[in-house]
């Protein structure tokens, strides 16, 4: 994916943390803005344009959970979460309330590079795109088909509707809950073992190796994406 000219906001309260940021961000082709605080972030998405959002939740003025949710009342820019906090309610609030993915300190630039790809690819896809493919795998939406090496897969419509969901947000991690309220409804949203079970099934018909997955890929404790 050509990074040329995606601008990218840095929030975060840690000067050395954001200077190399800048300069790892500036060497792969992205344009790089700071801000120290939240409300200085909060700004900066208002006044200037921006492909993508690094935001720390630790910020000195403004909590950055609600830095996100403010973020979120008007604007659907990709933020990425990069946070010291590695518990799993924090990741799991901070992608429910609309992060597109979460990044603990410390990290692996090449980690955060390849995140950032995927939810700039996201965010570019046009919604509703009738065929997704991801190497060997096909979703044709129009026809509510999926492929595998050109074979159609037989899935039930709620195993499809996983399938669509996460193909519609691939890359992104989709948290347990939302996979449930979405695809089942709200008095379903806690039922995390009868997710498991269908994600389970549909491995084994998409999946070489169901053990070792390619697409459908756990973040513990959280969710699942599809890649």
């Amino acid at each position: 994916m050509d990074t040329k000219g995606h601008r990218i906001l840095i929030i975060d309260d840690e000067t050395q943390i954001r200077r190399f940021l800048r300069v790892s961000l500036t060497s792969h082709g992205y344009e790089v803005r700071e801000a120290g605080t939240g409300q200085a972030g909060l700004d900066e998405v208002a006044l200037n344009s921006t492909d993508l959002v690094i935001l720390d939740l630790g910020l000195p003025d403004i909590n950055g959970m609600d830095v996100l949710n403010k973020i979120r009342e008007w604007s659907k820019v990709p933020i990425i979460i990069l946070s010291v906090k590695e518990q799993e309610a924090d990741k799991i609030t901070a992608l429910d309330n609309g992060a597109d993915d979460y990044v603990t300190k410390p990290f692996s630039m090449g980690e955060l590079l390849a995140r950032m790809r995927a939810a700039l690819r996201h965010s570019e896809r046009v919604e509703e795109e009738p065929i997704l493919k991801f190497n060997d795998l096909v979703l044709d939406l129009s026809h509510r088909q999926v492929r595998v090496s050109e074979s159609e897969i037989k899935l039930t419509p709620t195993e499809y509707e996983l399938m669509k969901n996460l193909g519609l947000n691939a890359g992104k991690v989709l948290t347990h809950k939302f996979l449930l309220r979405t695809v089942w409804g709200p008095a379903y949203e806690n039922d995390t073992q009868y997710l498991r079970v269908f994600m389970g099934q549909i491995r084994r018909k998409i999946e070489i190796d169901p053990s070792r997955p390619r697409h459908i890929i756990t973040e513990p404790g959280v969710g699942y994406r599809l890649l």
